[in-house]
């Protein structure tokens, strides 16, 4: 229902937009950046030729890998150890004011001549949340009990959110920051595009390659069944 409701005031509200706004015919340029879409992957390709962008580009494709884990699966683990979904859900609700404070905090550090010291200073912390996010996991059985999980156990996670959602932002402030600052003011708009692109890329595969690594990484035993690992979905079955 939820997402139904959301889905139809998309539709509607973008619908409304495309028939109500008209464009401002006085402020349209009258020689575009490129002429079309082969223009611009040309344009696309020539750039990530050039050597200190392409090494950039593998950088930051590789520079998530640390923290994929602990950023794809923390929640789903959490759910698996008996922690309500909707509980969870209710503690992205605090999240919401720090993430909308937190860009405009960092973006003080950034905006000098090096953004990406941000990005450096804040990795080994988001990295060190991930052994956090890991304890967390283990150590929800333990405080486990019949009415369900203490206020205390609540208030951790939501402290370690918060201290994750920091050093997310961090890093992904000074990458903006970067990207806005070393792109062709020429061709600003598809510089930047290619750039964050890659940033957003960097991000999803090593999550998706965490994901897919769950269940043949994770130990399990079976109970009353002697010789048996559940190593496999048909052990596991059995």
């Amino acid at each position: 229902d939820f997402l139904f409701f959301w889905g139809a005031v998309f539709l509607v509200t973008t619908t409304l937009v495309a028939f109500l706004k008209k464009e401002n015919q006085e402020l349209i340029p009258a020689k575009e950046e490129t002429k079309g879409i082969t223009d611009t992957y040309r344009l696309l390709f020539s750039i990530i030729k050039m050597p200190a962008v392409l090494t950039f580009c593998l950088l930051i494709l590789t520079s998530k890998v640390g923290f994929s884990a602990a950023d794809a699966v923390t929640g789903l683990k959490l759910v698996e150890e008996g922690v309500p979904k909707e509980h969870l859900a209710l503690l992205a609700v605090p999240m919401v004011p720090l993430q909308i404070i937190l860009p405009l905090v960092i973006s003080k550090y950034t905006a000098g001549p090096q953004p990406l010291n941000t990005f450096y200073k804040a990795m080994p912390y988001r990295l060190l949340l991930g052994l956090e996010f890991a304890f967390l996991v283990w150590w929800a059985p333990k405080v486990k009990h019949e009415g369900g999980f203490p206020v205390y156990y609540y208030a951790v996670v939501v402290l370690s959110y918060a201290l994750h959602q920091i050093t997310l932002y961090s890093m992904y402030v000074a990458i903006m920051a970067f990207n806005a600052k070393v792109s062709d003011p020429l061709i600003g708009g598809t510089y930047m595009t290619l750039l964050n692109t890659v940033s957003n890329l960097g991000g999803n595969w090593p999550s998706t390659v965490a994901l897919w690594l769950v269940d043949p990484l994770t130990v399990k035993e079976c109970a009353g069944a002697q010789g048996h690992s559940c190593a496999t979905a048909a052990a596991t079955e059995v």
